[in-house]
């Protein structure tokens, strides 16, 4: 019995002694969360996507608490986020609260743009604008393989006949297809923007005719029609970002554009 005894006298002592160990580790090696940065982790949706640049919510929290990110920094959550994170940060967050998305300024589908070439390469953007620049007969077309769909983690873009398409009510503007894009033809515009020109060619308006029926040719009537809503740059037309245009206005610019390249949301 004595014998059956000694060897688990031993082990109990030398479990003791591990756990004491074991112990004394932890706590000298114990990594202690910065409380900022805890309550900043707290107020974020946890989603992990990396859409603020950060690797997860948790890296997003630490930049944050550090000063080195802004409170807006988590793009999926949106205003609510945004105000939660500001209030544990102690900041106003009245002006970081303007939701941004992507637009596609092309609207050159399959039917209405004409191709240079039938491309069977890589199904991806960048790897077809090295050759000759892509197929597309227009330089500032939308070159349709995708790269932007592939790069987009919220499914908010899809290729629609050829051109990509930007749901607006899914994108969370983390920029991720404005960054791919090689063609750069995606912009990041305010969700209230209410007019929105879907082309980016600054050729004259004969070539644009050439290559494609709906690309602004350069006329300047929705600049005539209303100044205060469109300007003028090197034959291509651009919206003016600001808030409070007069939405019949603009609706009138649309409406006389010859190409039919202004889209108005309300």
């Amino acid at each position: 019995m004595t014998n059956v005894l000694i060897p688990i006298a031993v082990l109990a002592i030398m479990g003791l002694l591990f756990a004491i160990m074991l112990g004394q580790i932890s706590t000298k090696f114990e990594v202690k969360i910065d409380e900022t940065e805890e309550a900043v982790l707290n107020a974020l949706p946890g989603a992990n996507c990396g859409a603020c640049g950060y690797p997860g919510c948790a890296g997003c929290a630490k930049a944050i608490a550090k000063g080195e990110a802004a409170v807006s920094s988590c793009v999926i959550g949106g205003p609510a986020t945004t105000a939660a994170v500001a209030s544990v940060m102690g900041v106003d967050a009245t002006t970081t609260n303007e939701k941004m998305i992507a637009v596609v300024k092309c609207n050159g589908t399959c039917e209405n743009a004409k191709d240079l070439y039938q491309y069977s390469g890589l199904d991806d953007c960048r790897a077809q604008i090295a050759m000759f620049g892509g197929k597309k007969a227009c330089n500032y077309g939308c070159l349709g393989c995708g790269s932007c769909v592939k790069a987009c983690k919220f499914d908010a873009i899809h290729m629609v006949d050829g051109v990509a398409l930007v749901d607006r009510e899914k994108c969370v503007g983390c920029e991720a297809c404005f960054k791919t894009c090689p063609k750069n033809i995606i912009a990041m515009v305010p969700y209230k923007q209410q007019a929105i020109v879907k082309c980016s060619s600054h050729d004259k308006g004969k070539d644009v005719r050439a290559n494609c029926k709906v690309g602004c040719i350069g006329c300047t009537i929705c600049a005539k029609t209303y100044p205060e809503g469109f300007t003028m740059d090197n034959f291509l037309s651009k919206e003016t970002i600001e808030e409070n245009l007069d939405l019949s206005l603009l609706k009138q610019a649309a409406e006389k554009c010859p190409n039919k390249c202004i889209d108005i949301y309300e």
